[in-house]
């Protein structure tokens, strides 16, 4: 995988991890399992559906009408056995893997009313997170692998980050929670309350919990100055801690040339060692390679990766045997 100069072996931006049970790919965490209950019932109390076990025995079995990589099953495999008990699924596809036009994803075998019943939603499910996954990867592809991540806009919370992780991206911060992330808002507030001379980034820095939050902290800024007092700040205080962690400076609307000329700025100063750069705003497909091949960040975010992706085209056919 292409690295940057400040790039470190593993990005914090990728959060993986605390959606799967000890990092293992088919266990999901009681974090996604918890997300996908809260959504999946939502959707079933929309479209009034729920399991009364009433009909013949049927299958149904699901198709692609299109290229991709699927995503969703855990989600689905979730819903069925704690809303769906009459019913059973089977997998041709594996969670990741790509599926052609014409191919079998899955079967689901149950009363013909409960089958129905639970069609709609996962169906919705399905195709959602397949379009989000393989949208990313397909961002993977044109990046020749340079770390791609998607931000904290979301339309389905955690199933996004997940389906994003599948497709090869990196989840960024999952929640508020999970690490601190500086933004413009944020240093006005600063700006406003403060009485000290002391800059809203030098003292948004400074106020870090270091020992809690020093293994993934973003600052969002906005230009090479900003850029350079946040990372001299950081360094100071991890100097004094006896610290190693690297800031995340955030670039926000900066441009891959602009982003070019931070780096170099950091360089010169002794401070890119001190810090991940994170290329956003405005990124998209039509120009990463620039941003891949002229702007020397570590990554890029974007939410085009998740947000109003083309779902994968799939449907259901009822009849015969699984």
């Amino acid at each position: 995988m292409p690295t940057s100069p400040g790039s470190v072996e593993r990005l914090p931006h990728d959060r993986s991890h605390l959606l799967c049970e000890d990092g293992q790919f088919d266990k999901p965490s009681r974090m996604l399992l918890d997300s996908i209950d809260r959504w999946t019932s939502a959707m079933l109390e929309d479209d009034l559906a729920e399991d009364n076990g009433f009909g013949e025995n049927v299958v149904g079995k699901v198709f692609s009408r299109n290229r991709g990589v699927i995503a969703g099953r855990y989600a689905v495999e979730r819903m069925i056995g704690k809303e769906f008990h009459s019913c059973s699924v089977s997998w041709h596809i594996g969670e990741g893997q790509m599926v052609g036009s014409g191919d079998q994803i899955l079967s689901i075998e149950g009363p013909s009313e409960a089958v129905l019943k639970c069609e709609r939603v996962l169906l919705n499910i399905v195709s959602r997170m397949s379009g989000i996954a393989t949208e990313t990867a397909e961002w993977l592809n044109a990046s020749e692998g340079f770390p791609v991540a998607c931000t904290r806009k979301t339309e389905w919370g955690l199933l996004d980050k997940w389906a994003v992780h599948v497709g090869g991206g990196l989840t960024h911060r999952l929640n508020r929670e999970d690490a601190p992330l500086i933004k413009e808002n944020d240093l006005a507030v600063l700006e406003f309350g403060s009485g000290n001379g002391i800059s809203s980034v030098a003292s948004a820095v400074k106020g870090v919990d270091f020992e809690k939050d020093s293994a993934f902290c973003i600052v969002e800024v906005c230009d090479v100055g900003q850029a350079l007092e946040a990372a001299t700040v950081w360094s100071e205080c991890q100097k004094d801690r006896g610290g190693c962690e690297k800031i995340v400076l955030l670039l926000d609307n900066m441009g891959p040339s602009l982003s070019s000329m931070a780096s170099a700025e950091l360089v010169r100063e002794g401070l890119r060692n001190w810090c991940i750069l994170e290329g956003s705003g405005g990124v998209n497909r039509g120009n990463l390679r620039d941003w891949v091949s002229d702007s020397d960040v570590d990554l890029v975010s974007s939410s085009a990766v998740n947000m109003g992706v083309t779902p994968l085209d799939i449907s259901m056919i009822i009849g015969g045997s699984r």
